[in-house]
Formats: C-alpha cells, sequence, structure tokens
C-alpha cells in the first residue's frame, strides 16, 4: 500500500514549502526595506517587519502541517482530530492557492499545487476513523 510513502513524500514536500515561502518573504521584506515602499503612507519599516512575520508565520504553518504528515507516515495510524483539522486546513489553502495560480502564475504552478493537494488528501481518506487502514477491493 502506498499511504506511508505518500504521508513521507507529502511531509517532505510541506517542509520545503515552508522553508521556500519563509525565504520568499524574507526577500520581499528586505526588497521593500531597500526600496523603501509605501503602501497608503504606511511606514516601509512596519512593512518590512510584517512581511518577515507573515512568512514565519505560515512557513510555521506548512512546517506544522508537514510534520503531522510524518507523523502519520512514522505511525501507520489516521491523525486524531487536530491533525485531522489541520491537514483538512491546509488542504483548503492549497486548493484556493492553486486555483489562484492559474491565473497569475500559470498552469505548471497549478499543477504543483494540485500534487501537493493530492500528498494531503490521500493520507486523509486512506485511514478509517479508528486509525486501522481502509480495505481496498481488488
Amino acid at each position: 500500500m502506498v499511504r506511508r510513502p505518500v504521508a513521507w513524500a507529502g511531509a517532505l514536500v510541506l517542509l520545503a514549502e515552508a522553508v521556500g515561502i519563509a525565504l520568499l518573504n524574507w526577500f520581499l521584506g528586505l526588497v521593500v526595506d531597500k526600496q523603501e515602499m509605501s503602501l497608503a503612507g504606511l511606514d516601509p519599516h512596519a512593512m518590512t517587519v510584517s512581511t518577515w512575520i507573515a512568512g514565519l508565520v505560515f512557513g510555521g504553518y506548512l512546517a506544522l502541517c508537514g510534520v503531522m504528515l510524518a507523523f502519520v507516515g512514522g505511525r501507520d495510524r489516521a491523525p486524531g482530530r487536530f491533525g485531522r483539522l489541520l491537514l483538512i486546513s491546509c488542504a483548503v489553502v492549497h486548493g484556493v492557492l492553486g486555483a489562484f495560480c492559474v491565473g497569475l502564475v500559470g498552469w505548471l504552478a497549478f499543477a504543483f499545487m494540485m500534487v501537493v493537494l493530492g500528498l494531503i488528501v490521500l493520507p486523509l481518506v486512506a485511514y478509517d476513523r479508528v486509525g486501522r487502514a481502509t480495505p481496498t477491493t481488488a
């Protein structure tokens, strides 16, 4: 069965995505700081710091989702209530970001987001509520 490898692959992809998001927001914060950009009279330093904080928060959220998938793959059991809610929210975020990616970035980014969505959803549906693997029919 492919439950464990998919959970591990999803965990690795989410952890890499967390690092990428954090680095992207760090870079954007540096750009705002060096250009001294302002939005509606907001202090440029406040925009820089808020960009860095947003990167840390969203990167931490994705890293937490990746750790949850690693626990699912390591234990070969369904996540608990908190883990299930966390992974469902992560799947919804990736679905919405995938929809935005089509128009803003392109179809390749959309395909990547849908692959990540699949890596999140499969461990959620591959286990029943008791934690045992669902029986497959041949």
